[in-house]
């Protein structure tokens, strides 16, 4: 009888390798930065001091009771009367019910203050969140560096390694000098101590990155190179400018509230209570009684305090307008330097890959002359380091071309 064994093999999926644009890196900073929980907190700190104000619309109702002596009370100058004086011992317990009727608009004005004041504070929460943009394209493409210098450093092993065998093979047949490979061996372990540095500065910061977003990065997550476009003719849409325009009216909504503070205020009010003596005096023991009624209250001079604090307000408005005016002027000052770095940057890569071709072609002609023996190890490593670092260095100004275009959008606002 055959006996056959079967042998399966399965190959369980291996888990997916965690990766992250810059994009979601905005969206999660905007989402999980502890500042970002003061927008909620001001909304509901907003719904309760609106509630609290509103009330001032709803009947008040006061409960007051009292118990007197008195050294001394009315009497009726009228002798031998049959009217009994009233006791030295008072008593009286009331409720009072007060409605508002006008105020001129008080209450809605104050409300809309503290409307606008909420979406003032959250237009600052958003502002100081959004400026947190510039410091996370930094730690973005810091860490997108260190990627591509990796991959570098990984290029550069292999040609080492290739060249060692190459020369090692040479030293045995008596073509190349002895000792040459230990040159090799020895750049293959400063390779292996740049490895380490570079795995090190990235560990620090994607931890770093992790923190501002709220959320956990592997070390072997994959960092997607953003392709930026950078509209130049586009205007300015920073969430400041929203926020100067949020005081702006917060300004006026405190003018308006001013203006109402001195309009009459109109009240209905009724008062119920037990005590002795009630509303006749000269009944002495615990009768009910009851009043209703209305008031007018008109603050008709102060001095002229609304009109100074008008006057108070129109001056911050000023304020307000040249610091909005200073962050429009520091604003392009900024867009225009980062310009220039663009521009800057961009004649630098030009420059790089004619370079960088200039050293292939040295490379090439070290890498024949080393096998033929004409020139040592050293010179060899000398040429591909020349080249390693020229790449080294294209590398680098493509991601800083990218950073440069990152920033300028978030100075502009897109």
């Amino acid at each position: 009888m055959k006996r056959f064994i079967i042998i399966l093999i399965i190959t369980l999926p291996s888990a997916a390798q965690q990766s992250i644009t810059l994009d979601e890196c905005y969206g999660l900073v905007a989402q999980n930065y502890p500042l970002a929980k003061q927008s909620q907190l001001f909304e509901a700190q907003n719904k309760l001091d609106t509630e609290v104000i509103s009330n001032a619309k709803l009947p008040q109702f006061n409960l007051d009771a009292q118990a007197t002596y008195q050294s001394d009370v009315i009497e009726i100058p009228i002798p031998d009367s049959s009217i009994e004086g009233l006791n030295k011992d008072q008593y009286r317990a009331t409720l009072s019910v007060n409605q508002l009727i006008y105020n001129g608009g008080a209450t809605d004005a104050t409300l809309n203050v503290k409307s606008v004041q909420v979406r003032t504070k959250q237009k600052q929460v958003e502002v100081n969140l959004y400026q947190l943009k510039q410091k996370i394209n930094q730690l973005y493409f810091s860490i997108l560096l260190s990627q591509e210098t990796n991959v570098l450093l990984e290029t550069k092993q292999v040609q080492l390694e290739a060249k060692l065998s190459e020369v090692q093979s040479g030293i045995k047949h008596g073509v190349i000098l002895p000792s040459s490979d230990k040159v090799l061996e020895a750049e293959l372990l400063k390779l292996n101590q740049r490895f380490r540095e570079v795995k090190s500065n990235k560990t620090y910061l994607i931890e770093t990155l992790s923190s501002i977003i709220g959320q956990s990065l592997d070390l072997s997550a994959i960092f997607q190179t953003p392709l930026i476009e950078t509209p130049f003719k586009t205007e300015l849409n920073r969430p400041e400018l929203e926020l100067f325009q949020l005081k702006r009216e917060e300004i006026e909504s405190n003018e308006a509230l001013i203006s109402k503070q001195n309009s009459p205020k109109l009240l209905g009010f009724a008062t119920g209570g037990y005590g002795n003596p009630g509303l006749n005096m000269l009944d002495n023991s615990f009768q009910p009684f009851y009043t209703v009624g209305v008031k007018l209250n008109w603050n008709v001079f102060d001095w002229n305090s609304n009109k100074k604090q008008g006057q108070s307000l129109a001056i911050y408005k000023d304020i307000i307008d040249t610091e909005a005016e200073t962050f429009k002027l520091n604003t392009n000052i900024e867009l225009n330097q980062q310009q220039q770095e663009i521009d800057k940057i961009e004649d630098f890569i030009s420059s790089d890959l004619d370079i960088i071709n200039l050293r292939k072609d040295v490379l090439k002609s070290a890498d024949s002359q080393l096998k033929n023996g004409v020139i040592t190890s050293s010179a060899y490593i000398t040429e591909l380091t020349n080249l390693y670092e020229d790449e080294n260095t294209l590398v680098k100004h493509k991601i800083q071309l990218q950073l440069a275009k990152a920033n300028y959008n978030i100075i502009k606002g897109q």
